[in-house]
């Protein structure tokens, strides 16, 4: 049977920009390309987790405008339940400017609709998250609707994955109650640094480390998932992808060190090509990509 997985988070339009050269304050340049692409953490994570086969279903906010609508139907498209995803008439569809050169990016992120997902709108959803197999959550809506969404799901025994970004210090009971925490490096540090007991805390984690690959611990025991090397073209969603993909794989029954090679494999694949989800790679290009680089990745 396939495997349920409930995301609740933002839902943003992408405004990308490629340049040679980023501008300081007050400096014009010229840019080579610019996109409008599907983005925002929630729905690239929700696409991501599609795409490697499981039925995916979003909750999340858009605005009553172009983008909206826009954005609906896209995800519609990617098998994805949208059933609740609302667009609002008192906010805009949530957006994200970016900027590429030299193969990374730097992001500004304007919420919009996304801040009026409500803890009051996640408790109404209790029936969608009881119904799933696993809760998948990001830090770009707000931080009472997250917790909101920890607690039904750990009320009916989900599994329970958080990705906090962009970082905000988590509350101990919050941090408890989910099954596991997948920062990256910076994030995982400050993190580390912000609560009581950084030893419990170690064990739900999943550093995704970029080129450095992903840090884990087993028993007490730091282990290591090298990354998989890879032309890159957009870093944007790399590491949405990777949680998309880990939440499928873990859910199917994988350990953390199956699910994490999965996981690279997928994030790897999708920093090949633009676009934060255009370049989210299927299920089968992750297992073909494995079969073709065994031996490649510890």
């Amino acid at each position: 049977m396939t495997k349920k997985i409930t995301v609740i988070g933002s839902i943003n339009m992408d405004l990308v920009t490629q340049t040679d050269i980023v501008p300081n304050m007050g400096e014009t340049v010229l840019g080579q390309q610019f996109f409008t692409i599907p983005g925002g953490k929630g729905a690239n994570q929700a696409v991501a987790a599609a795409k490697m086969g499981a039925e995916v279903h979003m909750i999340g906010l858009v605005g009553d405008d172009a983008f909206g609508h826009e954005y609906i139907d896209y995800l519609r498209k990617q098998q994805i339940d949208v059933s609740n995803v609302k667009p609002v008439t008192h906010g805009r569809t949530g957006v994200a400017t970016i900027v590429l050169s030299g193969g990374d990016n730097s992001i500004i992120v304007v919420p919009g609709a996304n801040n009026m997902v409500t803890p009051e709108l996640v408790n109404s959803m209790e029936g969608k998250i009881a119904a799933s197999d696993l809760l998948l959550l990001q830090l770009e809506i707000p931080i009472e609707s997250v917790e909101m969404a920890v607690q039904i799901a750990k009320k009916h025994e989900k599994q329970i994955i958080l990705n906090p970004a962009p970082f905000q210090p988590l509350r101990e009971e919050l941090i408890e109650n989910v099954d596991y925490i997948t920062p990256n490096e910076y994030e995982a540090e400050l993190l580390l640094a912000s609560v009581k007991d950084p030893i419990a805390l170690r064990e739900k984690l999943i550093i995704t480390k970029g080129s450095k690959g992903v840090t884990f611990y087993e028993k007490g025991l730091e282990c290591q998932q090298d990354s998989f090397k890879v032309e890159t073209v957009d870093t944007t969603g790399a590491g949405d992808t990777f949680n998309g993909a880990f939440a499928v794989a873990i859910l199917e029954g994988k350990t953390i060190t199956e699910a994490s090679k999965i996981a690279a494999a997928a994030g790897a694949l999708s920093v090949t090509k633009l676009g934060a989800q255009s370049g989210m790679p299927t299920r089968t290009e992750v297992e073909e990509f494995l079969r073709k680089r065994k031996g490649d990745s510890a």
